[in-house]
C-alpha cells in the first residue's frame, strides 16, 4: 500500500502527491493520445468529434460517482453533495458506463450516426492498464490464495485496508489488480488486430466490453469484494444483466446475412 507516491517542494512546503490519482490522470493522458493517434489514423479528428469526447468524458464521470452514491449515503452521517463528490469514492465500471451513455447522448444532440466505438476501444484498453497501477498501489489485493505469485503485504500496510481480515495474518493474496492490469494489455493487443476486421464498426469495442465484463466476473471471486447475494457482489449483479446484453447482440448480429460485397463494374475495352 503506497497512498502517496512522491512529494513536491513548494512555497507551501512539501506536497504528496496521491498514488491513484497520479495514476488514474496518466491513464487519462495515455487514453488521450492513443485516441489522438487512432482518430489521426482514421481521418475522424473533426469539431462533432471533440463533442462526444467531451460528452463522453461527462458521462464518464457522472457515472463514475452514481454508481457508489449508495454506499456514501449508507455510511455517512450527514450526506450532502459536496460530501458525496469528496468521499464518494468512484467505480470504473460505473465510469464506463457513464461514458458509454455519454457519447451516446452527444451523438444524438449531433445527429452524428456513425459508430465511434472501435475508435475509442484501444484508448479505453490501455487507459485502464495504466490507471489500474494505482488501484494495485492503493487498494485491498485480493483474497488468501496457495499460488506462488501470491503478495505479502506488510503489517502496516495490511493496517490501511478496511474489511479485509486476513491481510494481517501474513497470508499470500492473489494479486487482483495485476490480473486486470495483464488483462487489457492483451486486450489492448487484441484490438489493435481485430480492428477494421470485424464486419460491423463498433463491434470490436462490444467484444472488449464483453471480454471485461466477463473477465471482472470471474476476478471478483478473487479480489475480497463484499459479497451482498447469493454469494455474488455488487459488480457481479451489475455484469450479469450486461453480459447478457452483450450476448444477446452478438447472437442477433451472427443470425443477421453477410452484407453483399460491392461489385465494381467491367467496362469493356
Amino acid at each position: 500500500m503506497r497512498p502517496v507516491l512522491f512529494h513536491v517542494d513548494s512555497w507551501a512546503g512539501s506536497v504528496g502527491v496521491p498514488t491513484h490519482a497520479f495514476f488514474v490522470a496518466l491513464g487519462l493522458l495515455t487514453a488521450g493520445a492513443v485516441f489522438l493517434v487512432e482518430g489521426r489514423r482514421r481521418g475522424r479528428l473533426d469539431e462533432a468529434m471533440g463533442w462526444i469526447v467531451a460528452g463522453t468524458l461527462l458521462g464518464g464521470a457522472i457515472g463514475a460517482r452514481l454508481s457508489t452514491l449508495w454506499a456514501y449515503v449508507d455510511s455517512a452521517a450527514d450526506p450532502s453533495v459536496m460530501g458525496a463528490l469528496a468521499d464518494g469514492g468512484k467505480s470504473i465500471l460505473g465510469g464506463l458506463s457513464g461514458a458509454y451513455v455519454g457519447a451516446l447522448v452527444a451523438k444524438r444532440i449531433l445527429g452524428y450516426r456513425r459508430s465511434t466505438g472501435d475508435l475509442f476501444a484501444p484508448a479505453v484498453a490501455l487507459g485502464m492498464a495504466v490507471g489500474r497501477v494505482g488501484c494495485f498501489l492503493t487498494e485491498q489485493v485480493g483474497t488468501p490464495t496457495s499460488m506462488p505469485w501470491g503478495i505479502h503485504l506488510s503489517p502496516e500496510a495490511a493496517a490501511r485496508i478496511p474489511h479485509c481480515p486476513w491481510c494481517l495474518t501474513g497470508v499470500a493474496m492473489h494479486p487482483s489488480m495485476l490480473y486486470e492490469i495483464a488483462f487489457h494489455l492483451v486486450a489492448f493487443a487484441v484490438v489493435l488486430r481485430l480492428r477494421g476486421r470485424l464486419r460491423t464498426e463498433g463491434d470490436v469495442f462490444k467484444l472488449y466490453l464483453l471480454g471485461y465484463a466477463l473477465f471482472r466476473f470471474w476476478v471478483e471471486f478473487v479480489r475480497g469484494s463484499p459479497e451482498v447475494v447469493a454469494g455474488l457482489t455488487r459488480p457481479q449483479l451489475f455484469l450479469i444483466p450486461s453480459s447478457l446484453l452483450l450476448v444477446a447482440y452478438f447472437a442477433r448480429a451472427a443470425r443477421r446475412p453477410a452484407p453483399s460485397p460491392t461489385l465494381t463494374p467491367v467496362t469493356e475495352p
